[in-house]
């Protein structure tokens, strides 16, 4: 029904037909367009003045939420049209991620927040209870993050597609988490850039990927993107330390075709933006399962001033559509695989993960 576009939130879409409208959650609620031949028009504006970090759309229930940076889970069973609060239970934390798997052929919903929980529904939101274990593995008193209020947070989440069980938490700063057990226990993942951005899985059970920026780690860390073979336990780096992309954060792959690969973000990390004036970041494709890499610019600037931090595709029978969207608004979209893009959105509400684009307004005045 929907594609989503948001930095915490649902990044792929699949089924028999493409599908039509893309909804995009901005420092200012949900941009809601539709596709008509060729061209994206705007249709609705929901929840204006909200922060949305993180959207995610339940099919069989046909409920749609948007998670926010102002501690509230929103809910639309009618496309939109309306909304209720479901955060009963989340305790007034920010929402930084939402997921949802099948368990036992019941839809379970998760919330990643920060500070750095990690919290469960079985009611499509109606009640939340908290997966403790998470904050129980050595070493939670030293998760941080370096912009104020510095506190971790779980950024991303991932399930292994043949054992629902097994679940997999990036936090922000903290570390690679895996859970083997539906989340009654944890171990972080030795070796590994606790700068954690993203982890996300394919129908190829074990195998997993992990992505951390290489512009803060030493030569001795594993870092950037990152594939596992053996469900976490040893890992390769699939970029380069030199890869144009140091911040390196949203991650896709292609679900029909596992070889077919796109990640993006900016030169730098965060912290050198207003001194540049710029994220400079881009757009980068593997179509070898990610042993080489070449950086798109068809259709792109040849200088993105704003971070992509939210990246989806949405594949069907015969043919997928790529869409970034970036701290200054924009969204970029691809329906060839990236080999040409096309400007389709700009001038809405800033696509940012809690403070980044404050950074680049900031440096902007």
């Amino acid at each position: 029904m929907f594609i989503c576009l948001s930095p915490g939130g649902q990044m792929t879409t699949q089924g028999d037909a493409r599908r039509d409208t893309l909804l995009v959650g901005t420092v200012d609620g949900i941009f809601s367009f539709a596709r008509s031949s060729a061209a994206w028009s705007q249709r609705a504006h929901f929840l204006p003045g909200e922060h949305v970090s993180a959207l995610l759309f339940e099919p069989e229930s046909r409920t749609l939420f948007a998670g926010t940076f102002a501690s509230a889970l929103h809910a639309s069973s009618d496309l939109g049209k309306t909304w209720e609060r479901r955060d009963r239970g989340l305790r007034d934390m920010e929402i930084y991620s939402l997921a949802c798997q099948k368990i036992g052929g019941q839809t379970r919903l998760y919330a990643g927040t920060q500070p750095a929980h990690l919290f469960q529904s079985d009611d499509l939101g109606k009640s939340w209870s908290e997966l403790t274990a998470l904050r129980e593995v050595p070493g939670v008193d030293k998760w941080t993050f370096p912009g104020p209020p510095h506190q971790a947070h779980v950024k991303s989440l991932a399930f292994d597609p043949k054992r629902p069980e097994t679940i997999y938490a990036a936090v922000e700063v903290g570390g690679f988490l895996k859970s083997d057990d539906g989340g009654r226990s944890w171990r972080t993942v030795e070796g590994l850039n606790p700068d954690a951005h993203r982890v996300l899985t394919t129908n190829d059970p074990g195998k997993v990927y992990h992505v951390m920026p290489t512009t803060n780690c030493g030569p001795e860390t594993t870092a950037g993107v990152c594939i596992s073979a053996d469900g976490g336990s040893t890992w390769t780096s699939l970029t380069p330390r030199d890869f144009r992309i140091g911040y390196v954060d949203p991650l896709l792959v292609h679900p029909f075709k596992p070889d077919l690969m796109f990640v993006a973000g900016g030169k730098t990390g965060p912290g050198t933006w207003r001194k540049l004036h710029t994220a400079d970041s881009r757009i980068a494709r593997s179509r070898d399962g990610g042993k080489s890499w070449e950086v798109l610019t068809n259709g792109l600037p040849e200088h993105i001033r704003g971070n992509v931090e939210a990246f989806s595709i949405d594949a069907w029978s015969g043919g997928s559509a790529l869409f970034a969207g970036t701290t200054d608004g924009d969204v970029f979209a691809s329906e060839d695989e990236g080999d040409s893009w096309k400007k389709i959105i700009s001038g809405i509400g800033a696509v940012s993960k809690a403070h980044h684009y404050q950074n680049l307004q900031e440096s902007a005045a």
